[in-house]
């Protein structure tokens, strides 16, 4: 069902910080910050040529990188995206095994502009996770 990995997100205490690590002691392509008010974060992506990295800071008092970041205040992994071919299909297969979907359940609309959904991490190894259709 799943099919590639699409992105490993990190949650960043200081976003310019992080962005200018990997610009400059690793090299990497990085975009600019784009917020996603729904989503109650910042991202940033860095393209690799396998897949990406996209970093997270908090945008709003109500943001859940607010909280991970409370936690673990140098920042950290904070979930793996991995991509599906219909999303809806996934879900319904996800729920049949008994896994949980967070949000109600229902896709939202992610940084790439196409539906997303997350896992409830204690339904996968203390992973969160995110599917993305393609």
């Amino acid at each position: 069902m799943i099919g590639r990995l699409n992105h490993v997100a990190i949650a960043v205490p200081d976003l310019d910080a992080a962005a200018a690590q990997y610009r400059g002691a690793l090299g990497a392509e990085v975009g600019p910050p784009h917020d996603e008010p729904d989503h109650g974060v910042t991202v940033i992506f860095i393209e690799l040529p396998n897949t990406k990295i996209e970093l997270l800071y908090p945008l709003g008092a109500d943001s859940p990188i607010r909280g991970f970041l409370e936690k673990n205040p140098s920042g950290g992994i904070h979930h793996v995206c991995y991509e599906v071919a219909d999303i809806v299909a996934a879900r319904d297969r996800l729920l049949a095994e008994g896994a949980r979907v967070l949000g109600g359940g229902e896709p939202k609309i992610g940084a790439h502009g196409k539906p997303v959904l997350f896992l409830h991490p204690k339904d996968f190894n203390g992973c969160l996770i995110e599917l993305e259709e393609v």
